[in-house]
């Protein structure tokens, strides 16, 4: 029998602090995809962790846009500064209930581990993140994983 995992708080926000929250993670891992859509959206990798929306409080919703990018997800960001503040699969499937909160937008990142990177064959070859032990998944093992990736 494993010990029960204490639950770690941390909160965040946007760049101009008008969009803020309060989340209650369930773990420390956390995930970079390199797909096309995510390095267009973060200028960048998405650095996402997954969390029950139930453990999220938000504050400033009202500052909140969204955006179907897909067939499958919402992704929302700050109307006043522009900030990414997450992404949302909103079709049934293993991730339904959950978002995806960008690392970047926690006031306190440290203590968090990043585990795998997905859709690896879209990073360009003009970074790599440091460390081993990663999973890593290319577009064709996260459509075989979830196949309404596929759709998008």
């Amino acid at each position: 029998m494993s010990p029960e995992r204490p639950e770690i708080e941390r909160a965040g926000g946007c760049l101009c602090g008008a969009v803020r929250f309060r989340a209650r993670l369930t773990g420390t891992n956390f995930g970079a995809c390199h797909c096309p859509m995510c390095r267009k959206w973060t200028g960048s990798a998405l650095l996402g962790m997954t969390v029950p929306e139930g453990n999220v409080e938000w504050t400033g919703l009202d500052h909140v846009a969204r955006r179907q990018s897909s067939a499958w997800g919402e992704r929302a960001w700050c109307r006043e500064c522009g900030s990414p503040v997450w992404f949302r699969v909103t079709v049934d499937s293993p991730y339904a209930g959950t978002i995806e909160l960008l690392v970047g937008t926690f006031d306190n990142a440290n203590g968090l581990t990043m585990t795998n990177e997905i859709y690896i064959d879209f990073k360009p070859d003009s970074y790599a993140f440091a460390g081993e032990g990663r999973k890593v998944l290319t577009r064709a093992d996260c459509v075989a994983r979830f196949p309404l990736l596929a759709s998008g």
